[in-house]
C-alpha cells in the first residue's frame, strides 16, 4: 500500500524558506554589524594619513568609483598587514544579493575629491570586483566592559 501525504510538499517548502530567511537573517546582521563598526572605526579614527593621502576616517567613509565617479561599493574596512600599512580596502560591492564583500588591493587606487567629498577611484569595473574572492567577514566583537 503506498502512502501519499500531500502536505509534506508545502512543509518542506515552509522549511526550505524558513532556513532561506535564517541565512538572509544572518547576512543582515552581518551587515549591520560590518557597518556599524566600520561607523566606530570612523569615529575613533586619528587625523593621521592612513593611505592615499587620506585619513582612516575618510577612508570608511568613502565609496569605490570608477574614474567617471560611478559607484561600485562603499568601503567598510581598512586591512594592514604586518606593519601596519594599509594594504587593501575591504568594499561592500553595490547590487548584490546577498551583501558581498571583496578585499580590493591598496595598489592601483587613488583619492577622488568631488567638492567636499573624497572617494576612492579604481580602474577595476564591476565585473572586475565581482570576480575577485569574498573578503572573509566575522562579527565584529564588542568590546567588554572595563571592570
Amino acid at each position: 500500500m503506498t502512502y501519499r501525504a500531500p502536505f509534506l510538499l508545502p512543509l518542506i517548502a515552509l522549511s526550505l524558506a524558513a532556513c532561506g530567511s535564517q541565512a538572509e537573517s544572518e547576512a543582515d546582521a552581518l551587515a549591520d554589524a560590518v557597518e556599524q563598526q566600520a561607523n566606530a572605526d570612523a569615529l575613533a579614527a586619528g587625523s593621521e594619513i592612513a593611505a592615499l593621502g587620506m585619513t582612516e576616517a575618510q577612508l570608511l567613509e568613502a565609496n569605490l568609483v570608477t574614474p567617471s565617479g560611478d559607484d561600485l561599493g562603499d568601503v567598510e574596512q581598512i586591512r594592514r598587514d604586518a606593519s601596519g600599512a594599509v594594504e587593501a580596502l575591504v568594499v561592500e560591492l553595490d547590487d548584490t544579493d546577498p551583501d558581498r564583500w571583496v578585499a580590493v588591493p591598496i595598489s592601483g587606487l587613488s583619492a577622488r575629491r568631488d567638492g567636499d567629498d573624497v572617494d576612492v577611484q579604481t580602474s577595476m569595473t564591476a565585473a572586475d570586483l565581482a570576480a575577485l574572492p569574498d573578503a572573509q567577514m566575522t562579527m565584529p566583537v564588542a568590546p567588554t566592559p572595563a571592570g
